[in-house]
């Protein structure tokens, strides 16, 4: 679990609640359904527009993703690695094979399996970093979706607004509603506000430092796998595999949980 996403937007939102009280207001004031109706449909429906379907139904699990720490970081996939290099070393390539129904992540069961068959390792480099670079590929689409979630939502917000503010002025001979009825046509833009600034561009950017991550351990396995392949020494192993990660981690073994 990605403590950090849940305790960030109970920080940001229980704030933002807290100065509305504390300044006389009522955060119940602040709910209209209409508002929230233009501003979530038109976000998705601009978002549909510029994005294939297949990409859009892929939102419930970015945001799943946000609240998920990285499958595989590199201290771990370095330990993998260092333990199998000494099995290796010992009982041959072949042995590696018993330990793929093991391994949880399957870019390092790939490259096991690779090598495991005697693949030649030019052609192992090529096939892992071919599905490196796919797998960023489909991440990066998974941000920019989310990016542009967060620079469309304040548009709507505005459009919701301008929408009211023109119900208002046509309506000026009640001068009674028209302080309430400003206030009503505004809170488009305070839900766009938020939405972009506390949800959207905030996961886009959770997601994009997960990516960072994964693509450092997705480096070291790729790595690590063509090291076993070699017959390298555990502890060269670990050396090699180690200058990915920022010095303040190396030599720390896997109770690492940060890596640069």
């Amino acid at each position: 679990m990605e403590i950090s996403t849940i305790l960030g937007l109970v920080v940001a939102f229980g704030a933002y609640a807290a100065a509305i009280i504390i300044g006389g207001g009522s955060v119940a004031s602040l709910i209209d359904i209409g508002s929230i109706i233009m501003v979530f449909g038109g976000a998705i429906g601009a978002t549909l527009v510029a994005y294939p379907l297949q990409s859009f139904l892929s939102l419930p699990a970015l945001f799943a993703q946000s609240f998920q720490a990285p499958k595989t970081r590199p201290q771990q996939a370095i330990e993998l690695f260092v333990g199998l290099a000494d099995q290796a070393r010992r009982e041959g390539l072949l042995s590696l094979e018993e330990q793929i129904g093991n391994i949880d992540n399957d870019f390092i069961k790939k490259g096991i399996m690779l090598i495991v068959d005697g693949v030649d390792p030019a052609v192992v480099r090529d096939i892992m970093e071919i599905d490196n670079d796919l797998a960023a590929r489909r991440h990066s689409v998974g941000v920019a979706l989310m990016e542009y979630m967060g620079s469309v939502a304040p548009a709507m917000g505005m459009l919701g607004t301008v929408t009211g503010l023109i119900g208002v002025l046509g309506n000026l001979s009640d001068m009674d509603a028209l302080g309430p009825s400003m206030a009503l046509a505004f809170i488009t833009t305070l839900y766009g506000v938020i939405l972009a600034n506390l949800f959207f561009n905030p996961v886009g950017n959770k997601l994009k430092q997960k990516d960072k991550t994964e693509a450092v351990a997705r480096e070291v396995i790729v790595e690590g796998v063509l090291a076993i392949q070699a017959g390298e020494n555990p502890r060269i192993v670990r050396e090699k595999l180690e200058a990915f990660l920022a010095p303040r981690f190396r030599g720390q073994g896997d109770d690492n949980k940060g890596s640069e």
